[in-house]
């Protein structure tokens, strides 16, 4: 996240001063990104588009004339049944949630209230300022993952290092309900930071991110009973709580033992939404030019400078 944390960290504004601590300086940012959702302005030459002008200079929002009907009629729904607090009425929030059930009003709200139900009872709305993920040096040894750098549009990539993960290893460090917490954390932590900075960089909305898996020596030992279980608790907060907010998934160094055998077992983890976003890659190492075909599809997506310094 370099440029976007630059960009952050750059942003000047009248109601934060240089020595303001840098999370007023962040929350500001964010109340800002966020508060664009209800405002609507001029029309764009394309027919059912319109562009919104957000409090933040130079960014642009552009927005379906029909995704936004149903939006407000899924928003005034949501007042009626009182089960939309002020903190989670963004236009684009309501979107991820009304396209992951392909625009039903009523699985929506369904889906809506069970989220709320959940961030209640895990106490996600809670979890940045309260939980303290100490032996995070421990578990990157373990299982090597996180944001590094911003794809071609803007967006954040996620990072992993499947073939270099250690699940028992990585079991004597942590447990999987608090690494499921660090990984709530972190989803908060790309919503209501990351993805505001990058919009500033951007000059535009930017409402989702780009992950690159690499499963470079993933075998059958990276399969462990704690892994699937693990897994399966990431899949499903994904799924159902944070939907919509993966971009595209590109998997590299894909050899034949993770296409005949891996990849089929951990299908079932994934909703079919997300696998359709999925590119799976046969690079051989994605920091040298050695499969040009398969490589330029990433080339497409990602410059060479966001994940040359990783491998």
């Amino acid at each position: 996240m370099s440029g976007c944390e630059q960009t952050r960290e750059r942003f000047s504004d009248s109601e934060c001063t240089e020595d303001e601590p840098r999370r007023s300086r962040i929350g500001t940012l964010r109340k800002k990104a966020i508060s664009c959702s209800s405002k609507l302005t001029h029309p764009l030459k394309r027919k059912g588009k319109r562009r919104i002008d957000l409090p933040i200079p130079f960014i642009e929002d552009v927005r379906d004339e029909r995704e936004e009907k149903i939006v407000s009629t899924l928003r005034q729904e949501l007042l009626n049944k009182h089960l939309l607090p002020p903190r989670h009425d963004d236009y684009h929030m309501l979107l991820r949630f009304l396209k992951n059930t392909e625009f039903n009003i009523e699985k929506t709200v369904t889906a809506w209230e069970e989220m709320l139900k959940w961030r209640r009872d895990f106490g996600t709305d809670r979890i940045i300022q309260e939980f303290n993920f100490k032996e995070l040096e421990k578990v990157t040894r373990h299982y090597p993952q996180g944001y590094h750098g911003v794809d071609k549009d803007g967006r954040p990539i996620y990072i992993e290092r499947l073939g270099k993960a250690h699940p028992g290893k990585l079991m004597d460090v942590t447990t999987i309900e608090r690494y499921l917490k660090y990984h709530v954390q972190e989803f908060e932590r790309a919503l209501l930071e990351k993805l505001p900075a990058c919009s500033v960089a951007a000059k535009r909305r930017v409402t989702t991110t780009t992950t690159i898996l690499d499963v470079d020596g993933l075998g059958m030992k990276n399969f462990s009973p704690t892994a699937a279980n693990l897994l399966a608790s990431i899949a499903k907060v994904d799924c159902n709580y944070y939907p919509e907010t993966l971009h595209r998934m590109f998997i590299v160094n894909a050899g034949i033992g993770f296409r005949s055998l891996l990849w089929p077992a951990a299908q079932k983890f994934l909703d079919p939404m997300t696998i359709a976003k999925i590119q799976t890659l046969t690079i051989t190492c994605i920091a040298q030019v050695l499969e040009p075909k398969s490589l330029s599809k990433l080339l497409e997506a990602v410059d060479s400078s966001s994940y040359i310094t990783w491998k």
